[in-house]
């Protein structure tokens, strides 16, 4: 598998579309409706410079969104058939040095709380929980991480 993380291109908005529907479709019995990403215009993400992808063909998928005091990361998925393979991993850290290259002190991200697997994951990662939020239909778990407390992978 081709480990490098490169930004997508117009080409990769099939595949971008196509792993982020994978890796969140599983959720949309467990959470009552589609969650967010799976309906992000991806297309202008990619042409914002805000998408990552990993492999080919594409397995992984990163949308970062650069503010002026943070990174969001607003969506990260994996195609189900690369799980157990560090590509998750990888994205994390890739956030983490995109973070650190940007000069930005922290990411943050949000997760629903009907996806209690990553509620396991993202401390793992040093992730810390700051608040449990209702954002219309969606009950969301915010998470942060200092970068400049982080220690690179």
């Amino acid at each position: 598998m081709d480990d490098r993380i490169r930004p997508a291109t117009a080409a990769d908005v099939g595949a971008v579309e196509a792993v982020t529907d994978a890796a969140y479709r599983p959720y949309v019995a467990r959470i009552g409706l589609r969650p967010a990403p799976m309906d992000a215009d991806h297309a202008a993400d990619i042409a914002a410079g805000r998408v990552f992808v990993t492999g080919d063909p594409v397995v992984g998928v990163l949308v970062l969104v650069a503010e002026p005091d943070h990174l969001v990361l607003e969506s990260i998925a994996v195609d189900p058939g690369a799980h157990r393979q560090g590509v998750g991993r990888r994205l994390l850290a890739f956030a983490d040095l995109h973070a650190r290259a940007l000069g930005l002190p922290e990411i943050r991200l949000y997760t629903n709380a009907a996806m209690w697997e990553n509620q396991e994951i993202y401390p793992r990662y040093g992730y810390e929980v700051t608040e449990r939020r209702q954002d219309g239909a969606y009950d969301r778990i915010h998470y942060r991480k200092r970068i400049s407390e982080a220690t690179p992978d």
